[in-house]
């Protein structure tokens, strides 16, 4: 069975936190604390805040959040994917390419100038991923300022 794809809205705290419980998952991510269901609806109902999520026998297998930023030197936004990921077991069945085209569609939809993301260099199956996708690839060098090293 083919998992359905769905656009998260504020009342869907319950798919929201199962798809960041997900994410530490599949990104090893050590001691995440759960923010609160108040602070999760909040991001939820942020007009500047994506996430879809691949559903599976009503679990989430699969899911993908976004920021819509505004731009100021043309009148359409962009939308930034800030995090994909598709559980081990479902990889390589064509779920990252369904989340990755409904936020394409989704976006062009909206009039929104493009979709974009980043990976690290490291990650060799993020970007065979993204390449397959048909996404342009450019090089560029990230630079983060973090307060708590």
């Amino acid at each position: 069975m083919t998992p359905q794809i769905v656009k998260l809205n504020s009342c869907d705290i319950k798919y929201f936190t199962e798809l960041i419980r997900l994410f530490e998952d599949v990104f090893e991510m050590k001691n995440l604390v759960m923010p609160s269901a108040i602070h999760l609806q909040k991001i939820l109902s942020e007009e500047t805040f994506l996430s879809f999520v691949a559903v599976h026998d009503n679990k989430i297998v699969g899911g993908l959040t976004c920021y819509i930023l505004p731009a100021y030197y043309v009148t359409s936004s962009s939308v930034y994917v800030f995090d994909l990921a598709v559980l081990p077991a479902f990889q390589r069945k064509g779920i990252g390419r369904m989340l990755i085209e409904s936020v394409k569609e989704y976006s062009k939809n909206l009039g929104y100038k493009e979709v974009f993301l980043q990976t690290e260099v490291e990650d060799q199956h993020a970007i065979d991923f993204y390449r397959a996708t048909e996404g342009f690839e450019e090089q560029t060098v990230l630079f983060s300022y973090p307060f708590n090293k």
